[in-house]
């Protein structure tokens, strides 16, 4: 399925949702500081977090602190958000609640995200190089370009129903092949993606296992409190 940029036929895909698949994580948290922490930081999220997802603290040491010294520090970048003002025109945004401020009408901000980086395409009238079907004339270039390959858009016009005509996405074709097949690439950005939506808020899953337990102490608190009004009120008819 293919996501449309034109406004309110705008269609996100599924996400697949891998919050529970630490091995998924931790490829989603490499991908993450390799392709996406030179310019974007996460800076509510610190390092020592992500023992959380099953990673000892010499791995993340080892293989994913290149911007901080100490492992309870920030997911800060090293870029200064005036001189990121300077060389992109504006300072990339912090990534680490994107997944949530995403969420629409349209889908969940994970929906989001996986449609936003399957659907880069090239398109040599812009700055970059690159456009993007769900964030028509995005300021970001394709930095997984080399997962994905290269695709090119093919558009056609239609009536929108008002006489005027409108621009629509027929497909997207790969011209250049990456380093992954398309199941291969649509795997890692899930991986990605889930990752964005763990570091939004990384207690999420032990708020919602807390939730059930105390679900389930209410319910019996209830049992036990109607017994108690049963036994007050069975000799008052």
């Amino acid at each position: 399925m293919l996501a449309f940029a034109s406004g309110p036929e705008l269609h996100l895909d599924k996400a697949p949702d891998k919050t529970r698949d630490q091995a998924a994580l931790q490829n989603g948290a490499k991908l993450f500081v390799n392709y996406c922490l030179n310019c974007h930081g996460a800076s509510y999220m610190r390092y020592n977090r992500l023992k959380d997802i099953g990673l000892s603290e010499q791995q993340i040491k080892d293989n994913l602190m290149f911007t901080a010294d100490k492992v309870g520090e920030q997911m800060k970048i090293a870029m200064r958000s005036s001189e990121s003002k300077v060389w992109f025109g504006a300072a990339p945004p912090d990534l680490t609640v994107i997944a949530r401020s995403r969420a629409s009408e349209f889908g969940s901000g994970a929906d989001w995200l996986y449609t936003y980086l399957r659907t880069f395409y090239r398109d040599p009238g812009r700055p970059t190089g690159w456009n993007n079907v769900v964030f028509e004339n995005v300021g970001m270039p394709h930095v997984l370009w080399d997962l994905q390959g290269e695709q090119v858009a093919h558009f056609v016009e239609k009536d929108d129903g008002h006489g005027n005509k409108a621009k629509h996405l027929e497909k997207l074709e790969v011209v250049k092949p990456g380093k992954m097949n398309k199941e291969e690439y649509d795997n890692a950005v899930a991986d990605l993606v889930s990752f964005l939506v763990y570091i939004g808020e990384p207690m999420a899953e032990t708020r919602k296992k807390l939730g059930v337990g105390v679900l389930i102490a209410l319910g019996v608190l209830f049992v036990l409190a109607y017994a108690l009004k049963k036994n007050y009120w069975k000799d008052v008819h």
